[in-house]
């Protein structure tokens, strides 16, 4: 197995990578990393999230119809007034290689973890407990939210609602969103009291995370070497 499998250890070099593919400016370094990328899915035998993909590429796909119309340099198509450059389109091309790279390693890495799991690790990394203490509720209860938003919006319908581009629609919008925000007020207030019921004093209770093993440091450093190598290579 080359990923590491300490979590700690994971969210460092997903952070590294990606922090390092972000600074890639070639063509053929971003279509390395994103050629990497699924390279380590098929090594560690993991389906790709083939529907997280598609609506990323289909946003990507805006980027190959606006940038070769907005950068300058040789024209290879041209569209009435409009000429698409060579420049822009690999402009594109580049940005799309280090996103999807950027998309794949982070699910690789830390996609299906759950939250408390990730709360662990976080602390473990020396992050403040506020943060973890944010970053873990907000995970927890996006669900819940999303739940009685659509809760609302079902009731809005069942009232006629029917959306339209007028004063209307966006009255109506701007007061389920403020309906949103009043109960998620509430119901954060009766978490923290069930919380504080419980003997909650600002600090999750945590057992002490053992030290990664060899091999989760050697599959860290294989993943961070490998993209400090084509930034590398990008640079030269």
């Amino acid at each position: 197995m080359i990923l590491p499998a300490d979590l700690r250890l994971r969210l460092a070099a997903a952070f590294v990578a990606v922090a390092l593919v972000s600074q890639l400016s070639g063509l053929a370094p971003a279509l390395c990393a994103a050629a990497l990328a699924l390279t380590l899915f098929a090594l560690d035998r993991q389906a790709l999230p083939w529907r997280r993909l598609l609506h990323l590429e289909a946003f990507l796909l805006l980027l190959f119809l606006t940038l070769p119309f907005t950068i300058e340099g040789r024209a290879v198509v041209s569209l009435g007034p409009l000429s698409a450059s060579a420049e822009g389109l690999a402009r594109a091309a580049v940005l799309a290689g280090k996103v999807t790279a950027s998309v794949l390693l982070i699910a690789l890495l830390i996609g299906g973890q759950e939250p408390l799991h990730l709360g662990r690790a976080l602390a473990g990394l020396g992050l403040p407990e506020p943060l973890v203490r944010l970053f873990v509720t907000t995970a927890r209860y996006v669900g819940v939210i999303g739940a009685e938003a659509r809760r609302l919006h079902d009731a809005m319908r069942a009232r006629g609602f029917r959306a339209r581009s007028n004063l209307h629609t966006w009255r109506s919008y701007g007061y389920l969103v403020g309906m949103l925000l009043v109960r998620a007020l509430e119901r954060a207030d009766r978490v923290e009291d069930a919380m504080r019921l419980r003997g909650f004093t600002g600090r999750y209770p945590r057992a002490p995370l053992p030290a990664p093993a060899r091999a989760d440091w050697a599959g860290a450093a294989l993943i961070t070497g490998a993209a400090a190598l084509i930034l590398v290579w990008d640079k030269l």
